[in-house]
């Protein structure tokens, strides 16, 4: 009998518009582990000394989820779960010091802690708190902790899953995340040689099936069924060529970007002023080193508890008045620009 699931990866693979190969494979991918753990440490700081605050926007968290949600379409809107819902009062981490202190320490543990025994032990200790809005959402922090033991989550990704496999997991609770995550190691390690041990790439697959892209094969040995699931793959393949034309112009938006801001940096030092770069941009390479290189790393006068800091830190380019520290000019590089 066909595989179809094999039959499904291979297409998948192929796809020039498929998560695998526009966000699996891209170079920004990897990059990001780094400067996301490096902001997750900051968040336990903070938490830790008591400096955290009692809000999302302009928080440390703030800045990391950015990040995340940057990473393409799969991440898109991840920030959703960590926004404060004022009539829900949820997720209920930012005025309840006790449930800040617990999800500190469920990052702390996982940031310190590199076995699967320790992170999923973690997982069912901050699950036994039941802090109110704070669920499986989670686990795409911790997937860049670990992309070997958490496969990212979200509600295409749930649907993908359980359309591939006949499951009814339900979005909101970690034992069902969990169960979900041991059907996605058994499914990983089956197609291992088409997939990788990095579960992005399997989250990827589930993504694409659950947001639609693909049709999930007939769980049933149905010849009807399965010509007309070829059918939906064909059509697919014939949607991939016009989108990798797309998608190879947003790679080079995304050099663009990053090269004009190289020259707003540039310019700025030259001109004798000191230059901030957007906090999520500072570690992207430029040239021989990074574009944050000769910039400031702190923005003075913007502290964490100045409102609207976190918004100013994230634009593109700023020059400030080297004895002043006054911002003189700021930059927002868009793809007309």
């Amino acid at each position: 009998m066909t595989d179809l699931i094999l039959d499904l990866i291979l297409r998948w693979r192929d796809d020039p518009a498929g998560t695998y190969q526009s966000w699996f494979l891209w170079d920004e991918r990897i990059k990001n582990f780094r400067s996301i753990r490096r902001g997750l440490q900051q968040v336990v700081a903070e938490i830790a000394e008591s400096t955290f605050g009692v809000a999302y926007r302009g928080s440390s968290l703030e800045t990391v989820v950015h990040s995340i949600a940057e990473q393409r379409q799969i991440f898109k809107g991840a920030d959703h779960a960590f926004l404060w819902k004022p009539k829900l009062r949820i997720p209920d981490i930012y005025e309840n010091p006790a449930n800040q202190k617990a999800f500190g320490l469920l990052l702390d543990t996982c940031l310190c802690c590199n076995t699967e025994e320790h992170v999923v032990s973690a997982i069912h200790a901050i699950d036994a708190r039941k802090i109110k809005g704070l669920g499986p959402a989670v686990a795409n922090l911790l997937y860049f902790l670990h992309p070997t033991i958490m496969p990212p989550f979200n509600t295409a990704i749930v649907k993908g899953y359980n359309a591939l496999t006949g499951s009814k997991v339900k979005l909101g609770r970690w034992e069902e995340y969990l169960a979900m995550r041991q059907g996605i190691l058994k499914l990983n390690a089956t197609y291992r040689s088409l997939l990788s041990n990095d579960l992005g790439a399997i989250g990827g697959l589930l993504f694409d099936v659950g947001s639609g892209r693909y049709t999930a094969p007939p769980l049933n040995d149905d010849e009807t069924a399965r010509k007309l699931w070829e059918a939906d793959l064909h059509q697919v393949r014939e949607q991939s060529a016009k989108e990798a034309r797309i998608l190879a112009a947003e790679r080079e938006t995304d050099h663009t970007h990053t090269e004009i801001q190289g020259w707003l940096r540039d310019l700025g030092l030259s001109l004798g002023y000191d230059v901030w770069i957007a906090a999520n941009d500072r570690g992207r390479p430029w040239q021989d080193g990074k574009l944050g290189d000769g910039c400031l790393s702190m923005l003075p006068g913007f502290t964490t508890e100045t409102q609207g800091a976190e918004s100013v830190r994230l634009i593109d380019v700023l020059w400030l008045g080297r004895e002043s520290h006054r911002i003189v000019a700021a930059f927002e590089v868009e793809h007309s620009t």
